[in-house]
């Protein structure tokens, strides 16, 4: 542990063999000098992106401003109302085919964040850098790791996916630059090991080996929790306790879909060790980490594929047998047109796990949805047209103060949507003046 003039530093940790586990924000890590007063909270951003556009109709509210009403698409963030806006008219140009035809999901999941027509290629890869990693560089600086990339299936970066364009294109959001894509993560072992392992003393595997021989990664550093929670208040070892808890349960359930894949008879394909079966077991495991990750401030960037770019996934637990991309070709059919607003609606209800998640979490004066901005929606609209405007976007979360939700803000036609990735980097603290085809910051309804 890290002691400083009475207080508990921001970046205190407890340290075990080969683990070092970040702590969450505690009272005592307000300095003692300056008691009564609260700490700057840090702004966490997350990028949740789902794939092959919405059944609008079902999505778009019909009144702007705060008159407005939840379509059926998106009736699961009813409860999150006043934490939420609804971004209407922005769009992604370069989206478009500007001359190379087909490849629309290639060139919307290499679009989203980064606002640059992707060349049509399968092995010179170039697109720009993206949002997420403008933000990693400069708030990695304070944390333990840049960002996670993480997601729902899994991707490759490499042959090709859509008409000509490499798989790259449409299985990551997110580049380091314009010629190096980030792989998204979708095991929930490895998150967690990149999370919880320092990797200073043993190498992964060993880590791995030796936790399967523990109960608990939290084995390792009970001493140093112990010593750290006799020095704090009620509250803090109240909140110290439901923090290792969630970690301890994480571990639980991980292990579970181990032992579940270790036996399961697979004829088709070997599912890879550690991701649940079920999309909803899976996506719960991975917002949760991403949750921990945002509490402890291990990162304060984090990219979330839902599901890869021209996903073809079926849903069975919600009685949808299709693939979600042959459903969203439905030519005005009505029953592929209620299946991919089923599929849409399901997605909304996964996400509003998450949300609550964060809204349940304690974070210095207000919780951990307070101090966050989650970008949710999609680099096609119409997936039936392959269109790339008037995209379905919310903003959830307070960005510690700089944002104030209950409206539904209707923007002019072609209004970049990286004119509001501009304002969210400025909200988090980084001032980038262009990014892709930006034309300056948007105007938020609290802005108005």
């Amino acid at each position: 542990m890290i002691i400083t003039k009475k207080s508990l530093a921001r970046r205190a940790f407890l340290r075990g063999l080969g683990t070092t586990l970040a702590l969450p924000f505690l009272d005592a890590m307000v300095p003692a000098l300056k008691a009564g007063t609260a700490a700057k909270p840090s702004v966490r951003t997350a990028f949740v992106y789902v794939p092959n556009g919405i059944i609008m109709k079902d999505w778009t509210p019909a009144a702007d401003g705060t008159g407005w009403e939840f379509m059926n698409s998106m009736k699961a963030m009813a409860p999150f109302r006043e934490d939420m806006l609804v971004l209407s008219g922005l769009a992604q140009v370069n989206g478009r085919a500007l001359g190379d035809g087909a490849g629309d999901h290639a060139r919307a999941g290499a679009t989203w964040l980064t606002g640059v027509h992707p060349k049509k290629t399968e092995v010179d890869l170039h697109a720009g850098v993206s949002a997420d990693q403008v933000l990693a560089r400069e708030l990695g600086k304070a944390t333990q790791l840049g960002s996670l990339e993480i997601g729902l299936e899994s991707p490759s970066l490499a042959g090709d996916c859509d008409s000509g364009y490499s798989c790259a294109y449409t299985n990551t959001i997110s580049w380091r630059n314009p010629t190096t894509p980030m792989p998204v993560e979708v095991n929930p072992r490895a998150v967690f090991e990149r999370m919880f392992g320092d990797g200073e003393s043993t190498d992964p595997a060993s880590r791995l080996a030796a936790m399967k021989e523990q109960s608990s990664i939290l084995d390792y550093i009970t001493g140093d929790a112990a010593r750290l929670s006799s020095g704090l208040g009620a509250t803090d070892r109240n909140k110290l306790d439901q923090y290792l808890e969630a970690i301890r349960d994480i571990e639980r359930r991980i292990q579970k879909a181990e032992e579940q894949n270790a036996t399961m008879k697979m004829p088709v394909m070997e599912r890879p060790t550690g991701i649940p079966e079920e999309f909803d077991d899976h996506a719960h495991l991975m917002m949760d980490l991403l949750a921990l990750a945002f509490q402890a401030d291990m990162t304060r960037v984090v990219s979330f594929m839902m599901a890869r770019e021209g996903s073809n996934r079926s849903y069975r637990s919600i009685g949808v047998n299709d693939g979600h991309h042959s459903c969203t070709h439905h030519m005005n059919d009505p029953e592929k047109i209620a299946k991919t607003a089923k599929i849409n609606t399901h997605h909304v209800e996964t996400f509003g796990y998450l949300i609550q998640k964060l809204k349940s979490t304690p974070d210095g004066e207000g919780s951990l949805l307070d101090h966050a901005q989650i970008l949710y929606g999609s680099s096609i609209s119409d997936g039936n047209a392959h269109t790339h405007h008037d995209l379905p976007i919310l903003l959830v979360g307070g960005a510690a103060g700089q944002v104030k939700g209950g409206r539904h803000q209707r923007y002019p036609k072609e209004t970049p949507l990286n004119n509001l990735l501009l304002t969210m980097m400025d909200h988090a603290g980084v001032r980038v003046e262009k990014l892709g085809d930006s034309t300056g910051e948007v105007k938020l309804l609290s802005d108005v």
